[in-house]
């Protein structure tokens, strides 16, 4: 194990994958206001998993991105799973700090947030991935920027409305008006954030490219 420095980059990148998708599902179940929309504060973590997918994606391939994220998504539902059994088994009367009623309040987060999380995960990924090469294949090396900030475009505009349509709108928990409005500004702080962080891509390439110019061959 580890015997490239390209393996090593794999390693870290997948690790940021992983850790924020979870918390951004984790976390979803907040809405939060700003002006007169509302969105999920779920969408905080994503800028970083655009992030490193796009770096997954330009120096392990296709492939890779799509078993990271089936991965990953097996790790969302064993997360849920894990806070299910917590939350039924109870609290100790009088001595936990936090009771049954707050954690659940907090992590409660209900089989349609589940569902809906790992769906809108799962096809904003495949739809990433494919749309990255799908320019990939038609500029090579070039314009980073049209393949990064492409795939987003299209990915996230599946993501943003499948996790709040079956998750809140389905079950009622928010309004036709509500679901419209606070996917379309979800969408459009994910869009933002996207936008900002070209630079952020271009580095990330600068420093994985020289990381990797010395790597000792496998053997």
């Amino acid at each position: 194990m580890f015997k490239t420095r390209k393996e090593i980059v794999f390693v870290i990148l997948a690790g940021i994958f992983i850790t924020n998708a979870v918390v951004a599902e984790l976390i979803g179940g907040k809405l939060i206001q700003i002006g007169p929309f509302v969105m999920s504060i779920g969408i905080l973590p994503w800028p970083i998993v655009f992030l490193t997918t796009d770096l997954i994606n330009e120096y392990f391939g296709e492939k890779g991105v799509k078993k990271l994220s089936f991965i990953t998504a097996c790790l969302i539902a064993y997360a849920f799973l894990i806070l299910f059994m917590a939350i039924v088994i109870p609290a100790a009367k009088g001595i936990s700090p936090v009771n049954d009623e707050q954690f659940e309040a907090v992590f409660g987060q209900s089989m349609w947030i589940i569902f809906g999380s790992i769906i809108a995960f799962m096809v904003s990924q495949l739809i990433d991935v494919s749309v990255f090469w799908f320019f990939r294949k038609r500029t090579g090396h070039k314009k980073i920027w049209l393949r990064t900030t492409g795939s987003t475009v299209i990915s996230q505009l599946f993501d943003s409305f499948i996790v709040l349509g079956i998750a809140f709108w389905l079950p009622g928990k928010i309004d036709f008006d509500t679901f419209i409005s606070s996917g379309l500004i979800g969408y459009t702080f994910k869009l933002a954030i996207a936008i900002l962080l070209t630079p952020a891509i271009y580095l990330g390439h600068h420093l994985i490219k020289k990381y990797l110019e010395n790597d000792p061959v496998k053997e």
